[in-house]
């Protein structure tokens, strides 16, 4: 990892660019897919699965057969870690309703707010390298708690054109109405038209690469929501003198394994601890499975030393990180003023991977600096709010000319009318 010392403010730009593509470089491809899936459907899809995949796939859907053998197949030490998982994460997501709004903003005039489900969503799950089942969970309990009614998987095969067996058993733990052998950009296409088989739906969430990414941000420009421009993951930690370099760096890690274009980041005060996590480090990465992929984002990452807190919470806001582990014993500082974070770690003995799988907070969040504009996944983002009014007679003799008023100095004479027609009967 480089390492950077005091870097000046007007830098923090250009040090901070994330290893990612930009939207020019890829929409093209993206946009070819979207048509040709929009035009010939399934026959599309099957193609490019066959393209980027390397499998031939006949059935889309995945079957109640394969269902059941995946569940019987997953091993049941899994299943109770899951299941534990679940619990947390349904007690955190439950804990997010709210009532429904009555007030009376005036005498006669009673305005109200409902949230309702969005009836149809669409869920992505990443399946390469690392077939991300927890994701599964953090998508779809708070859809089934909302009240969803149509939840969509997709999530691509493997070479025998299978999808994980865990990723079955969570999906229909969770409530996934229907499951579909697809991923990639075809995914996001054909939940955003619709084919023979594969339903369109009118939110799409979930993590993806860069391709997925814009393909989500392609799916806004035809009427379909999303959760957000969920890009490769990333991790910064903030450390000082009281951190464990150990830590520290196994945290580092964890994200870095996700993928090569995944991005790391310490920001210390103490410029011993930056040696210490690059020794550990080291160490550490020898003994991982996916050395390959983690190196290839240790690439991309950095240790940077800062002169006082307060530089560093500049840096880290400006950062915006999806993911923040603030590894101090004094955390006060940054608990109560960092504004721009997806999810916030706090201490030494919250890692991240804490908040991945089954701490009851979601997964899903911000990353690429949209933490400055987005939330994560909560319950309200699978929910709508519908307004309500009702003006009694009273009501509008009250608040008539008040509009009347406005509606003239806009010159929207219609507008004034329609209240004025009322208010002559009225009297």
């Amino acid at each position: 990892m480089k390492k950077i010392y005091n870097p000046a403010p007007e830098t923090w730009e250009e040090l901070l660019k994330r290893p990612t593509q930009t939207f020019e470089a890829i929409e093209q491809t993206v946009t070819s897919i979207f048509t040709e899936v929009q035009r010939s459907k399934n026959k599309a899809v099957q193609k490019y699965t066959s393209l980027f995949d390397g499998v031939s796939i006949e059935n889309l859907l995945v079957s109640q057969k394969e269902i059941e053998a995946a569940v019987t197949a997953v091993p049941e030490e899994l299943k109770k870690a899951i299941q534990t998982a679940k619990e947390n994460i349904t007690i955190f997501h439950e804990a997010q309703k709210t009532s429904d709004v009555k007030v009376t903003t005036s005498t006669g005039v009673s305005c109200w707010q409902v949230k309702k489900p969005i009836d149809k969503i669409g869920l992505y799950i990443p399946g390469g390298s690392a077939p991300l089942f927890s994701t599964v969970l953090m998508l779809s309990i708070p859809a089934k708690i909302a009240g969803c009614k149509e939840i969509v998987l997709c999530t691509p095969p493997n070479k025998e054109g299978k999808i994980n067996e865990t990723i079955l058993y969570a999906a229909q733990l969770c409530g996934v109405t229907k499951i579909f052998k697809v991923g990639g950009i075809q995914a996001i296409a054909a939940m955003t038209f619709g084919t023979e088989t594969i339903p369109a739906v009118y939110k799409i969430f979930g993590p993806g690469n860069q391709f997925v990414t814009v393909a989500k941000q392609k799916a806004t420009q035809f009427g379909v929501a999303i959760d957000m421009p969920a890009g490769p993951s990333e991790l910064l930690v903030y450390g000082d003198e009281s951190s464990n370099p150990n830590y520290i760096a196994s945290d580092l890690l964890s994200q870095a394994e996700h993928g090569p274009d995944s991005q790391v980041i310490l920001v210390s005060t103490d410029e011993k601890l930056l040696n210490a996590v690059e020794v550990a480090l080291e160490d550490q990465l020898k003994v991982l499975p996916r050395v390959g992929i983690a190196e290839k984002a240790i690439e991309n990452s950095k240790l940077i030393y800062v002169a006082d807190q307060k530089i560093a919470l500049d840096l880290i806001n400006t950062y915006a990180p999806e993911h923040f582990i603030i590894a101090s014993d004094a955390p006060e500082y940054f608990v109560e003023n960092i504004e721009n974070a997806g999810s916030v770690f706090i201490g030494s003995f919250t890692p991240e991977s804490a908040g991945d799988y089954a701490s009851g907070t979601n997964h899903t969040l911000p990353t690429n600096g949209f933490a400055k504009n987005y939330s994560g996944v909560m319950l309200d983002s699978y929910m709508k709010a519908i307004s309500f009014q009702k003006i009694t007679p009273e009501g509008l003799k009250n608040l008539g000319s008040t509009i009347e008023i406005m509606a003239q100095a806009e010159g929207l004479e219609a507008h004034k009318n329609a209240v004025s027609i009322r208010l002559k009967d009225i009297e």
